[in-house]
């Protein structure tokens, strides 16, 4: 069996890495992190992405898109717990196709990776059409940030 070849590369350069601290709240009774949650902190890592590199959420949506995710993908390696501090390090996806691709990996305090992630968001207009360019707002900040255009 052949392996298909990685399309795109990550763009280890703009990698952005976030700590948190787990709350009781994210555990089940045994005190391990339910599995849902794991969405939650790549989104907490998508977001301190964006408010490094001026990619918030909000500042998409000044410009009139919006970026629903179309995918996810989450790989459990180890249980996080209650109390511990983790980092959430994520990565932009180099690539030319209309959409947006993250990459992530929750580490734990010893350095271990618990987690790998990847999260697929395309771009909608303000009638919710499905762009298939990149919107001139993206291919400004791919410029700025020495991505492929």
């Amino acid at each position: 069996m052949t392996k298909r070849k990685e399309q795109f590369n990550e763009a280890t350069d703009l990698t952005v890495s976030h700590e948190i601290r787990i709350r009781f709240n994210e555990t089940d009774p045994l005190g391990i992190v339910w599995h849902g949650n794991y969405i939650t902190y790549f989104e907490d890592g998508r977001e301190a992405f964006g408010r490094q590199h001026g990619l918030t959420y909000l500042d998409i949506a000044k410009t009139g898109y919006t970026t629903p995710i179309v995918k996810s993908k989450c790989e459990h390696k180890l249980s996080l717990r209650y109390g511990d501090v983790v980092t959430i390090e994520t990565t932009v996806v180099d690539t030319p196709a209309a959409k947006m691709i993250y990459r992530f990996k929750i580490i734990d305090d010893k350095g271990e990776i618990a987690c790998t992630g990847e999260t697929v968001q395309v771009f909608l207009d303000k009638e919710g059409n499905l762009m298939l360019t990149n919107p001139p707002f993206y291919a400004e900040w791919k410029k700025k940030v020495g991505l492929l255009l």
